[in-house]
């Protein structure tokens, strides 16, 4: 049996953060996700990040693909337009109410290289979904998106209703107790962080967290779910972050 811990979220540690995650930080929270360098310069000064820093930190950025320049505008690549597009759903995920059904996805390619095998194990738990046995992943049916097409090339879809009571296979599929537990200390930790700096590195973290939550329907969670508490506190760090420099409205949801 499998317990899908996917590879980083859930245990999402403090990571020190470089001019480059600060800069994609500031880029990832506004939409559309660009900014003049004067914003950018007032956005990372607090992080300890010098002007000198950043625009070297720029120039690296743009020469690996990370960003685009026109004048003095700087955004995201499309790579990185798709990672937004994953935190967006992480922090405001789409969802419907659920009537008891659950996705399955049942691998029937044959002959992929180890390398191809990752990346599509990468691409179903980005989904969030979760691996029962060798090649079958399921999930109850609650989330508000279509599965990828490609991904009928090499798989097959059903919607199914397993025997087994849905919080026993749960409990068997997710890590919801570890998952909880490293929340908590996320938004402790956010909370008692002295300095810009130290939240930012808090709340870095804690969107890499919420990449990991399952989203399951409220029915089949603790009581005590840690994961809108989270989800909150992110989009207010968002709003607080981007507000400082005078874009507030161009965060997802404000």
């Amino acid at each position: 049996m499998r317990m899908n811990v996917s590879t980083g979220p859930e245990t999402a540690g403090l990571r020190p953060l470089s001019a480059r995650s600060v800069v994609l930080s500031m880029l990832l929270a506004v939409h559309p996700p660009e900014l003049p360098v004067r914003d950018l310069v007032r956005l990372v000064e607090p992080f300890g990040v010098g002007g000198s820093t950043l625009r070297a930190a720029l120039s690296r950025m743009v020469a690996a693909g990370d960003l685009w320049r026109t004048d003095a505008v700087y955004g995201l690549s499309d790579r990185l337009l798709a990672r937004q597009r994953r935190q967006d759903d992480a922090v405001h995920p789409r969802t419907r109410a659920w009537d008891g059904d659950w996705e399955m996805v049942v691998i029937t390619a044959t002959g992929r290289g180890a390398a191809e095998r990752a990346e599509l194990r990468t691409r179903l738990t980005a989904l969030r979904l979760a691996e029962l046995r060798e090649g079958v992943w399921l999930r109850p049916a609650n989330l508000d998106r279509p599965l990828p097409e490609g991904l009928h090339r090499v798989a097959v879809t059903y919607t199914a209703r397993p025997d087994e009571p849905a919080h026993d296979l749960v409990a068997r599929l997710w890590p919801l107790s570890a998952w909880a537990s490293t929340a908590h200390t996320l938004l402790t930790t956010a909370s008692d962080a002295p300095h810009p700096a130290d939240r930012l590195t808090a709340f870095a973290a804690i969107v890499r967290h919420l990449l990991g939550d399952p989203v399951l329907p409220p029915a089949l969670l603790p009581p005590t779910w840690p994961g809108p508490e989270l989800r909150t506190a992110y989009a207010e760090y968002q709003r607080e972050v981007v507000a400082s420099v005078g874009v507030e409205g161009r965060v997802r949801g404000c």
